[in-house]
């Protein structure tokens, strides 16, 4: 094995045991729309008690993804970028699902943007936490102020939305790009997430509308 795969493979086996959190899944798709040049993107979460599934999409209008990449989802070493060698985040979530009882399926079209939709046994013992999800939105939000982002999470019948376009039209001469207020949203995504957690069975939350939408 010459240098540079064992280069490689070092590189894979860090990354690996960095990515034990779905919210840092996600952080990295998020990433590499950015980095196909996306301005509008939308993460989407759903999590099922009585289907036992948990589903998270990752929508762009970037660039795209070339065929090639999709037919080797799970080769680490396939990347379309060109700032790093080995492409991970796409096989390690591809094999994280795989061993929740799940898959990864992308479809993209050049120019057109790309899609993600990765699914779990949200039972199984070997699915990760999700992590720190609003810690995450938070970083993205404040770094990339101007990109049309979108993030729901449901749990059941409740759930949760975040539309930076909402948020810009209500800040009122603050914007995203404000650390404070990047940390009161980071705050408030917390707390809704929290109403979405607890008690799913035992009716609505204080927080929610008739329609089981949680506000932040």
């Amino acid at each position: 094995m010459g240098i540079d795969r064992i280069a490689q493979f070092r590189s894979t086996d860090r990354v690996a045991r960095n990515m034990r959190e779905l919210s840092l899944h996600i952080l990295d798709l998020v990433e590499n729309a950015l980095t196909a040049g996306a301005d509008r993107i939308t993460v989407r979460v759903e999590e099922s008690t009585a289907a036992d599934r948990l589903s998270i999409w990752v929508r762009d209008n970037g660039k795209g993804m070339p065929e090639e990449k999709i037919r080797h989802l799970e080769d680490p070493f396939v990347t379309t970028r060109e700032t790093r060698r080995v492409g991970l985040g796409l096989s390690l979530l591809a094999a994280a699902a795989r061993r929740c009882d799940g898959e990864l399926s992308v479809t993209a079209q050049p120019g057109r943007g790309t899609s993600v939709r990765a699914d779990f046994r949200r039972s199984h013992i070997d699915l990760a936490p999700m992590g720190d999800i609003a810690a995450t939105i938070g970083m993205v939000l404040l770094a990339n102020p101007d990109v049309d982002f979108t993030y729901t999470h449901r749990v059941d019948e409740k759930h949760l939305t975040l539309n930076t376009r909402e948020l810009n039209s209500e800040l009122e001469g603050q914007t995203l790009s404000d650390p404070m207020v990047i940390h009161h949203l980071t705050v408030a995504i917390r707390r809704s997430l929290k109403n979405l957690t607890s008690g799913t069975t035992n009716g609505s939350t204080p927080r929610e509308d008739q329609y089981g939408k949680t506000d932040l």
